[in-house]
């Protein structure tokens, strides 16, 4: 079925004339119709307005005009990323109806690869931590985790190929893994924030969801590039990341494992298929005790976070208090307790991480670690504990799950892989060799939930 397909084979579909982009919206529409009603993954969808993007990109191919790297392929578009033609409301009832003015810079960029912008998906409140509606796909009383809950469970679904969310502390990777798909967080200042919601300047970072690996790196390298609305943009050469996701390393990664101070806080199947992973990779994995430093960046993160929500956010919280939910409330609250000096000390944290892993990276090519905590929780316990992304996330590093293992429930139980920033492609590669070595590892050996096919990127 059309919305089986990979992005990257639908694109290569459109592009030969064998399927066109309006067969593809509109399978992913019928699958849609047919499975949202117990998922909830969508805040704004209307099929026309997605048909008539997708039938002005097969007008360009049978004109024989340039076609986009993700020509004809429909994205779903987290809902604090303003589009000019569709509402953004940020998951709260304070910006119910807001329809700005431009797109953001990332889906302008979608929109030059000549993507289909399928409509926008649920977002936890502000980005933040108040649950939002959406259930797992796997299990409809499972949160699907945040706060990019509707981009997670899309995909995941089959409803779109490709979905952008962001993530301030772990809201790429652990609803990416709590969804079974693939999430991808590129190094910090890879990928423009203009147009998005911002709730913290410092930690801000935009990823991507797929279902396969060449997919999300294929989404990074579209959205890649300097936007001067974002200061944390650079001008120099980025990692070439779908490059990176094809090519073989020039010789095995080697890779480390921390014993975080937080490993405590794993399921005890999670723990058992990590241990497994790392067991039938041997050598090629050092375990590592945890600097003492680690646990320190864990509560400059709270304080770095919650002082900048509560800042960039004031306007709102200020004047529509009682539209904030009982959730957030409570830490913006605390938020207001921090000092400036708090504040700058705990910035001062940002750099020595930066510093810390750069040297880190010289020995390895990637840290293995989990990227949630277990299986998805009940709906009713929130979106998730996301502890296992705070340190990465703090760094900037880029951060990349993959739908390895499964829970004592059947549900899907992500390996997170970190690498070294701005060496995006090399991280890619490292995951690359670790699926293909999976695959060829006998069965007696291999951990619960091998790597799913990837089909042909």
């Amino acid at each position: 079925m059309l919305w089986q397909l990979t992005a990257l084979e639908a694109a290569e579909r459109i592009r030969d004339g064998r399927s066109s982009s309006e067969e593809l919206v509109a399978a992913c529409l019928e699958r849609i119709r047919e499975t949202d009603g117990a998922i909830g993954a969508w805040a704004y969808l209307d099929g026309e307005q997605a048909l008539e993007q997708a039938r002005a990109m097969d007008r360009l191919r049978q004109r024989g005009q340039p076609l986009g790297d993700l020509h004809g392929v429909p994205v779903g578009i987290k809902d604090i990323f303003d589009t000019h033609d569709m509402p953004t409301e940020c998951g709260t009832a304070i910006h119910k109806g807001r329809q700005p003015n431009d797109d953001a810079t990332v889906v302008s960029k979608l929109k030059e690869a000549g993507a289909v912008i399928m409509g926008k998906t649920v977002t936890t409140e502000f980005a933040f931590m108040h649950p939002a509606g959406t259930t797992n796909p796997h299990n409809a009383d499972r949160t699907p985790g945040g706060s990019s809950s509707g981009s997670a469970a899309a995909v995941a679904a089959g409803h779109v190929p490709l979905a952008i969310g962001t993530q301030t502390n772990g809201s790429v990777i652990r609803p990416a893994s709590f969804c079974g798909v693939y999430g991808f967080k590129p190094t910090r200042g890879i990928v423009s924030r203009g147009g998005a919601l911002q709730t913290s300047k410092t930690l801000d970072q935009v990823g991507g969801f797929a279902r396969s690996l060449g997919d999300v790196a294929a989404l990074a390298d579209v959205l890649k590039g300097f936007d001067r609305a974002d200061p944390t943009t650079h001008v120099r050469p980025k990692p070439q990341m779908l490059d990176g996701s094809r090519s073989d390393p020039p010789m095995e990664p080697s890779f480390a494992w921390f014993e975080l101070p937080f490993n405590d806080r794993l399921d005890d199947d999670a723990r058992d298929g990590l241990m497994e992973l790392i067991e039938a990779l041997g050598a090629r994995v050092e375990v590592l005790p945890a600097p003492a430093s680690f646990s320190r960046v864990i509560e400059c993160h709270r304080i770095v976070h919650e002082y900048e929500i509560c800042r960039h956010l004031s306007d709102d919280l200020e004047t529509h208090w009682d539209l904030v939910s009982a959730t957030v409330q409570p830490v913006i609250e605390r938020a207001r307790t921090y000092s400036d000096d708090q504040y700058r000390d705990a910035l001062d944290m940002v750099q020595a991480a930066e510093d810390y892993f750069s040297a880190f990276f010289a020995d390895y090519d990637a840290v293995l670690a989990p990227s949630a905590t277990g299986e998805a929780p009940p709906l009713t316990s929130g979106t998730g504990d996301p502890i296992f992304s705070t340190l990465w996330t703090f760094a900037g590093l880029p951060c990349l799950t993959l739908p390895l293992l499964a829970g004592a429930a059947g549900l899907p139980v992500g390996v997170q892989m970190i690498g070294c920033a701005e060496q995006d492609d090399r991280l890619l590669t490292s995951a690359n060799w670790l699926q293909l070595h999976l695959d060829d590892t006998p069965d007696d050996d291999a951990p619960e939930g091998d790597a799913p096919d990837e089909g042909a990127d």
